[in-house]
This record gives structure tokens, C-alpha cells and sequence, in this order.
């Protein structure tokens, strides 16, 4: 199984995490506000003490699963846009090295916010004010904002756009998401930019993830390139 293989199947997992993240967003953790600025700590921490597993498993798909999957992508990523770009290929993987690693950190945190918030069940208000904290820092590192998955999807698409890598299509599909992504800055845009740039996103790796698995190997298109 080639790498470029392996690079297309990690983009669909990526784009499957998204899909279940948003499944259970709208479902089960809808009641609690979760994914808007009016989330209930006190009705976070109560399902925690019944159901610790709930927002466990969802950590996991959406943060850890998702961060391992990303990494993969990367290292695929740079090899399929060095041959013809390799300057900003390694920029591309640089940064989305970073973004593997804050969304895996914010994946960790979350998940010991859900444990230890669990283990003060007996304490409502002492286990909100700890899940706060530690929500706040998920957030800080990822959760709450698209800064550094922005940047690597629009330096991805720029390296493709150099190396003719991609169709017009996924490169149109990662300028939304990547711009969508960098508006989560924006003060009071933050929620409707996450909203756009994880639908995007979602696009984006099912495109991309498409294209590594049907397209050519990058070390073959090196040759023809050069001869011309």
C-alpha cells in the first residue's frame, strides 16, 4: 500500500470524524449547548456524572482519531506536493504538524476535563467550575478555534495550486474552508466561521481523499514534468 493510498484513506477518516462530530452535535449534546457560546456547564457536568463514556467516545472520534488520521494526511500531503513544490510543501508540513498536535492536546484535555470532572460527581458546583477551566483550555487549543487547521488547508491548496496537484474544484473547496477557518478569529463570527469551516472541511477531505487514492503516484509525475 503506497503512501498516497494510505493519504486518501486517512483524508475519508478525517472527513468521517467530522461526520459523526456533527452527528452527535445536533443529536445527543445538542441539549447541553454544545458548539454555541451558551453551553450549561451544570447540565455538561450532570450528563458527565451519568454518562461519563458519552462525551469520552465523542473526544476521542473528534480530537484523538481525528489528530491521528491528520498526521497521516500531512506526511502524505508533503510527499505528494514536493516533487513540484518543495519549499512550501514543507511549509505545509510544518503547519499541519501543528495542527495535528493541538488537536490531539485538545483531545487529551478533554478528556481529562470529562474524568476529573466525574470523579467530583458528588460536588456539582466544584466539578462545573473545574469542567469550565478545562473546557476553556480545549478550546484555547483548538476546540474553539480553526486558526491553525485554516492555515494548513490554504497553504495546502497553494502548494497544489503550484504543483498542479489537485482539480479546480478541491482547490476552490479548500479556499473556503481554509478562509473559514481564519475568520474564527473574528470577533462574533467565530461560531457561524466554525460552522462553515467544518462543513468545508468535510468537503475538502472527501475531495482530497478521493484524488490521493485515484491519482497518480507524485515520484511518476516528477519524470514526464521534467522532460517537457
Amino acid at each position: 500500500m503506497t503512501l498516497n493510498v494510505l493519504g486518501g484513506i486517512a483524508a475519508l477518516a478525517c472527513a468521517a470524524t467530522y461526520l459523526v462530530g456533527f452527528a452527535f452535535l445536533v443529536t445527543v449534546l445538542a441539549p447541553l449547548g454544545y458548539g454555541t457560546d451558551a453551553i450549561d456547564a451544570a447540565a455538561v457536568t450532570a450528563s458527565i456524572a451519568e454518562q461519563p463514556g458519552l462525551l469520552i467516545a465523542w473526544n476521542t472520534i473528534i480530537y484523538v482519531v481525528n489528530a491521528l488520521a491528520l498526521a497521516l494526511l500531512v506526511v502524505a500531503f508533503h510527499r505528494h506536493l514536493a516533487p513540484q513544490a518543495p519549499e512550501i510543501a514543507s511549509v505545509t508540513r510544518t503547519l499541519g504538524t501543528i495542527w495535528a498536535t493541538l488537536v490531539l492536546g485538545a483531545g487529551m484535555i478533554a478528556n481529562v476535563a470529562v474524568e476529573r470532572t466525574h470523579a467530583l460527581a458528588a460536588d456539582p458546583e466544584a466539578a462545573a467550575a473545574l469542567w469550565e477551566v478545562l473546557h476553556a483550555v480545549e478550546l484555547g487549543l483548538g476546540g474553539g478555534n480553526e486558526i491553525a487547521g485554516g492555515a494548513w488547508i490554504l497553504s495546502v491548496s497553494i502548494a497544489a495550486l503550484v504543483a498542479r496537484a489537485l482539480s479546480r474544484f478541491t482547490l476552490g473547496l479548500g479556499a473556503l474552508a481554509s478562509l473559514a477557518g481564519l475568520a474564527t478569529i473574528v470577533p462574533g463570527l467565530g461560531e457561524t466561521a466554525g460552522a462553515v469551516f467544518g462543513l468545508g472541511a468535510i468537503a475538502w477531505f472527501v475531495a482530497t481523499g478521493i484524488e490521493l487514492l485515484l491519482g497518480p503516484d507524485p515520484s511518476a509525475v516528477l519524470v514526464p514534468r521534467q522532460a517537457r
